[in-house]
């Protein structure tokens, strides 16, 4: 199975630098009409997702370091 248009929409987002504070939330409601908090735990899902790793796997393998990086240290 392929993943859906959401799915890919949430890391094409995930791809896209963003220049100010907020910006990225913004972009999160007008884009995808999701509340942030409902975008990342999407996001998370996805990134255990071995569907998404096959369609982005940069960033993908990124979003993992970082995620692996912050449970560390907590």
């Amino acid at each position: 199975m392929e993943l859906g248009s959401r799915e890919k929409a949430i890391l094409a987002l995930e791809r896209r630098g963003f220049p100010g504070a907020g910006a990225k939330e913004r972009a999160i409601r007008e884009e995808l009409g999701l509340a942030p908090v409902r975008y990342y735990q999407l996001l998370n899902a996805l990134l255990d997702d071995e569907r998404a790793l096959a369609h982005d796997p940069v960033t993908v393998n990124r979003l993992r370091r970082i995620r692996a990086t912050r449970r560390t240290e907590r």
